[in-house]
């Protein structure tokens, strides 16, 4: 018979070990489907890790690709941190694009020091606005976050198609439903030339930096752990539980919201309805690879990018689908649920008793 039971405290060793052994069985589990249907795992992982890692272009590839999932990460990190589950990462980043689109393609002109912040905060706002509904809603009436957050990500992939077929369609993009692009003075700089690298990436670890600082050494911070810890009693302490929930909420979003607006400013230049490719799911699984831990964020963007980097890469070297990547990434969060089980919970084996 087995039966789980409450550890007191988890291990180091273990806090550790859980996400790199979560990522470790999804790799494993994923080379046996590859085997499975004919495809030799070990080609199909060295071309994964060479697309990755094995040149500068790589490098840069992949550290670009970790860009936005650094922002959606600690998106998902402080929301889950207080409980309050936000699935909407991927439509507040919509949200950001097209706010960041809406101040930087000629609305306002500037010089880069007056542009880029303004485009930068517009995206951020426009997240942190995504998230307030939801928020209300669960500290009003209490309304399931993660049912509101999950839905209002169609109902924002709607409006900004919408924008992009009307308002805000380029008249110079050839039918295509497309923003008119950002101006030159609006763009993040490029930290790598002739690279995509941009200093998104460096507003990222800054944040990560940042928001490590807050969840550990400040009182809010020391409040918003109080209330995902136990709600009930941060009340009945005196903390204002639905105020900090807002604020979380907004803050969440509006990380997300950065996310959008680094892609459009820092990479695509531009707004299209694909400009995600699930940036905001994969935070998620950011997050909990990390342990929700804002400075962990940083090792497991990279590891998801490098991921998908390397997928890419093997679709083309030897036509696999690039599904798999997604394959990797979602038995990645699998994984994790099960390795946050372990460290809560410890495996006894011995007969019932009688």
């Amino acid at each position: 018979m087995i039966r789980l039971e409450p550890r007191a405290a988890a291990p180091a060793w273990l806090v550790l070990a859980a996400p790199l052994g979560a990522l470790g069985a999804a790799l494993l589990f994923a080379t046996a489907l590859l085997a499975a249907i004919g495809i030799a795992p070990g080609p199909a992982l060295r071309s994964m890790v060479e697309g990755a890692l094995g040149s500068p272009f790589a490098l840069a590839e992949t550290a670009t690709r970790a860009t936005p999932l650094l922002l959606t990460g600690l998106a998902a990190v402080i929301a889950f941190r207080a409980r309050f589950w936000n699935i909407g990462g991927e439509g507040q980043l919509y949200l950001g694009a097209l706010a960041a689109v809406a101040v930087g393609a000629g609305a306002i002109e500037g010089p880069p020091w007056l542009l880029v912040p303004l485009v930068l905060a517009a995206g951020a706002a426009a997240g942190a606005t995504g998230a307030l509904l939801p928020a209300l809603g669960k500290v009003g009436t209490g309304a399931d976050e993660v049912v509101t957050t999950l839905l209002l990500n169609f109902v924002i992939a709607l409006f900004v198609q919408m924008m992009l077929e009307g308002p805000m369609k380029d008249p110079m993009g050839l039918g295509w439903p497309q923003s008119p692009p950002l101006l030159d003075e609006a763009s993040l700089p490029r930290l790598v030339e002739r690279q995509r690298l941009h200093a998104g990436l460096l507003l990222g670890l800054g944040l990560a930096l940042l928001l490590q600082l807050v969840v550990s050494r400040t009182v809010w911070g020391l409040g918003v752990r109080a209330v995902g810890h136990n709600p009930r009693a941060s009340a009945y302490a005196g903390l204002p539980v639905g105020r900090t929930t807002v604020l979380v909420a907004m803050l969440s979003g509006a990380l997300a919201g950065l996310a959008g607006a680094g892609e459009v400013a820092g990479l695509k230049g531009y707004l299209t309805a694909d400009l995600s490719p699930g940036y905001g799911y994969a935070g998620i699984v950011v997050a909990m690879l990390a342990g929700l831990s804002p400075l962990a964020v940083i090792p497991a963007a990279f590891l998801v990018a490098a991921v998908f980097v390397g997928a890419d890469t093997m679709g083309r070297t030897l036509g696999i689908s690039s599904y798999f990547a997604d394959l990797v990434v979602a038995l990645s969060l699998l994984f994790v649920l099960v390795g946050g089980l372990l460290l809560r919970y410890r495996l006894r084996f011995g007969r019932a008793a009688a």
